[in-house]
């Protein structure tokens, strides 16, 4: 079974720090996430932090776009070896309440200076997260909110800022998605509420299983055993939980539960000399705060 070897707060500087992803780019650690006065309260902003050795971390660069509240934001390397930014840029009227939305890009070569944000797709869209393969990047995004029915577009790019229609993921109440490919290129999708997709190329037609738990953030990775491991939010007795779960093409089993509690989840999963590093976020503490974790599996 997994092992819990560490856990600390890495950031808990603005009101609430939340939304994080996870990666190794030229022998560092990045981590991003949002800043705000709050979850559902628009001016986000997202901080990037970066550290050496996973211990001191420091601020590496802020992104802000005026009069968008900025979301959500997750990290991927381009095959030309810049890094690549996604996140969710939210507008809001004057009183407070969500107007539209569309996806933004930025790249950065070193994590400290980053492109403005550029708007990509139509308005209403949402690229959650982008995987890199065979020199393409891919990306469900989740378009409809509300009283509309929500639906799910897979996309694909070269470049991360044009982007083709490839698939349509007919699942009631589609939300936030990550994928993943395994060696013989079949992909695989996780997606919240609770679905496991899979497809082989051209990624057109899918096969679909529902999950046993709901799952909110959900992510997961693929080692270099072949074993799938997942993450996300789940709903228990005592509230909702961040958990690590073991994963197939066709079930998710959680078997840790990380510290965390209250707002919580979104976690980034990188798998370094041996073990499973996992930013995350809770409130569990009192304020909401970003934590990493180190899992022996």
């Amino acid at each position: 079974m997994p092992q819990l070897e560490s856990v600390k707060k890495i950031w808990g500087h603005a009101p609430h720090n939340a939304f994080t992803d996870l990666i190794r780019f030229r022998e560092r650690w990045w981590c991003v996430f949002r800043e705000a006065e709050g979850h559902d309260l628009p001016g986000g902003t997202v901080r990037v932090l970066t550290s050496e050795t996973g211990v001191v971390w420091e601020s590496a660069a802020t992104l802000v776009e005026g009069g968008i509240d900025l979301r959500d934001p997750k990290l991927s390397v381009t095959p030309d070896g810049r890094l690549m930014l996604v996140m969710g840029g939210c507008i809001y009227d004057e009183d407070g309440e969500y107007l539209i939305r569309a996806p933004r890009v930025s790249f950065s070569e070193d994590g400290h200076a980053w492109s403005a944000p550029r708007r990509v797709l139509s308005e209403d869209h949402w690229l959650w997260r982008v995987t890199w393969h065979d020199g393409r990047a891919y990306s469900l995004s989740k378009l409809g909110e509300g009283d509309e029915p929500r639906r799910g577009f897979l996309y694909s790019s070269v470049d991360g800022i044009e982007w083709d229609w490839i698939a349509e993921f007919k699942l009631d109440g589609v939300s936030e998605t990550t994928l993943r490919f395994l060696p013989d290129g079949e992909m695989v999708a996780l997606v919240r509420p609770g679905y496991i997709g899979t497809s082989r190329p051209p990624y057109r037609e899918w096969s679909f299983c529902e999950t046993a738990d709901r799952i909110g953030g959900p992510n997961f990775i693929r080692l270099p055993d072949g074993s799938l491991w997942g993450s996300g939010r789940l709903f228990t007795a005592d509230g909702p939980r961040t958990v690590l779960a073991r994963m197939t093409t066709s079930s998710y089993e959680p078997v840790l539960t990380l510290p965390s509690g209250g707002d919580t989840s979104y976690a980034g999963m990188v798998w370094h000399d041996d073990l499973l590093w996992m930013s995350y976020y809770s409130s569990h503490e009192g304020g909401t705060n970003v934590y990493l974790a180190k899992v022996r599996l």
